[in-house]
């Protein structure tokens, strides 16, 4: 649906024409927002508010347009939209707003599916001022186990921060039982919406949320762009957080007074034309109608959860088909990495996401190190799940048919998958030195943030000499492989000729190209290594 309206879903990639799956991370941009964006910086770029001359005066008008818009959107007023670089920093904002109404003891209710953008910035609050964190675990089915809810907001319950939209699971929360709750107690809501915004229509007054956040880039908008929405009877009160021109009605040498709504929390120079870029987004997505989206993203997701859970060896990490789950398809494929499986249907003209989502608790909870994930919007086709499908049916039945090559011949016939060259799945499949070190002389983890990948490495060292080495974790092909190679190559080595090994001597032990995506896996064996001797020499130092 629409599909010609997005110029670069015209693109091939390795010879195969783009299937972009990857909505849940970023959204391609229509058109109508590239020329509107190039058309400010070609007609009418100046800065806004402060300027009679005829360029400023356009662009002040679109850029006080483009709150509008927003507002009208998510059922706001024009003074309760604040523009952001995007949900990461509106979430940043309000959690440093609202801390002089934080006590010693008070809590901070989050939910364990948060991404770490509604995460961080709360532990950060409960650390700087000795708050209680508390957590709405996940249910069974992959929901928020909402029975819990009365139990865990209390009268010192302060702030609770939900998603709307898990950008893992897709489990779309109800927020509208969550808010009499919170209300209740007289506590703050703060709404997660980066997720939800894409496919759901929002009513802020219905939601009852105090705060809600999300990003424009998230929405067919440019990329640099968030939206701050807040309650304006709240900001009012806050105090705002960054300082600087265009949010004061007056300044003396000792002192500010804060200008009006919005300006009050938009210091500086703002983004206009990423505003004007979001507004116009918002409003192809309006011609379009939120609640066609809506059921059409409904009906192919229903569709891919059908074609993927068929899949042998294929499992679903979300909510089955229902009302609550939003166009996000997390999944698992028996005996290869999730960042294994993403690299191999990017040849396929497959873009899709693999890891832990910066979801990382979520995961942890689930017992999972990382999901492949598959996510979508209105200009995906049946046709595009089809071909997902054929593709991952296409990596599990090559990586077993390379398995048994490996095993049973010294074959150099040409395998399409470099990750399944010989040397890559022998040590993957069959790693070396992979156990626990007790007696050891240095052990040292490290973590891949990328992929989830995690190592253990643990040297037993004598005389400046690497007797004894062997590692422990789990992650890709790539990283795996790589850290079984370098624990050969090292142990008998003495500490100095150690020191000397560089990144080409990894990448020559792994014999394949490596992408820059996948450099962090190749280089983890490197790392454990340098920071374990780093380590080493400070304690003895």
């Amino acid at each position: 649906m629409n599909k010609e309206d997005f110029p670069i879903l015209n693109k091939n990639i390795f010879g195969k024409p783009l299937i972009y799956l990857d909505n849940a991370a970023t959204s391609q941009k229509p058109k109508k927002v590239i020329e509107a964006m190039t058309s400010f910086y070609e007609n009418d770029n100046a800065n806004v508010h402060r300027g009679i001359h005829t360029l400023s005066e356009k662009s002040t008008v679109k850029f006080e347009k483009a709150h509008e818009t927003v507002a009208k959107f998510i059922w706001a007023e024009k003074e309760e939209i604040i523009f952001t670089s995007g949900a990461t920093e509106s979430l940043n904002m309000i959690a440093r707003m609202l801390e002089e109404d934080i006590n010693e003891g008070d809590e901070i209710v989050l939910s364990v599916m948060e991404h770490h953008s509604n995460l961080i910035p709360w532990q950060e609050l409960a650390r700087r001022k000795n708050a209680v964190l508390k957590f709405i675990p996940v249910d069974e089915n992959y929901g928020l186990a909402i029975d819990q809810v009365d139990k865990l907001i209390t009268e010192k319950t302060k702030i609770v921060a939900i998603t709307q939209m898990s950008n893992v699971l897709g489990t779309i929360n109800s927020i509208t039982k969550i808010a009499d709750i919170v209300h209740k107690v007289g506590a703050y809501l703060i709404v997660d919406a980066a997720q939800s915004v894409p496919h759901l229509k929002i009513d802020v007054k219905d939601l009852g949320c105090d705060f809600l956040a999300f990003s424009g880039h998230k929405v067919y908008g440019p990329m640099g762009t968030g939206i701050l929405y807040g309650r304006k009877d709240l900001l009012k009160k806050l105090l705002p957080i960054n300082f600087g021109g265009g949010m004061v009605n007056g300044v003396t040498l000792e002192t500010a007074k804060w200008g009006d709504l919005p300006e009050k929390f938009e210091a500086g120079t703002p983004n206009v034309a990423g505003a004007i870029g979001l507004a116009v987004a918002i409003e192809y997505i309006q011609s379009i109608g939120i609640d066609v989206i809506e059921t059409y993203c409904r009906e192919l997701t229903n569709y891919a959860l059908d074609k993927l859970s068929a899949i042998p060896g294929v499992k679903i990490i979300g909510p089955g088909k229902s009302l609550m789950r939003g166009p996000v398809v997390s999944f698992t494929v028996e005996g290869i990495h999730p960042h294994d499986v993403a690299e191999m249907l990017n040849k396929n003209g497959i873009a899709v996401r693999a890891g832990h989502h910066c979801a990382m608790p979520l995961l942890t909870e689930l017992n999972l190190s990382g999901v492949t994930r598959a996510s979508f919007s209105f200009y995906n086709t049946k046709e595009d799940v089809d071909a997902l499908v054929n593709a991952i049916s296409e990596v599990k039945q090559n990586v077993s048919i390379n398995k048994e090559i490996s095993k049973t011949t010294e074959t150099t016939e040409t395998i399409d998958q470099e990750l399944y060259q010989e040397n890559i799945l022998d040590h993957y499949k069959n790693p070396h030195n992979k156990l626990e070190m007790i007696d050891c002389t240095v052990k040292h983890p490290e973590l891949n943030p990328l992929c989830g990948d995690k190592i253990v490495l643990y040297l037993k060292i004598v005389d400046g000499i690497i007797t004894d080495v062997s590692f422990q974790g789990d992650g890709c092909a790539i990283s795996q492989a790589s850290i079984s190679m370098l624990t050969d190559l090292i142990k008998g080595k003495t500490l100095n000729v150690v020191k000397t090994y560089t990144e080409k001597d990894v990448y020559d032990l792994l014999g394949i190209p490596i992408s820059h995506t996948r450099q962090k896996c190749a280089l983890l064996s490197l790392k454990a290594l340098r920071n374990g001797l780093t380590s080493l020499e400070e304690e003895n130092a």
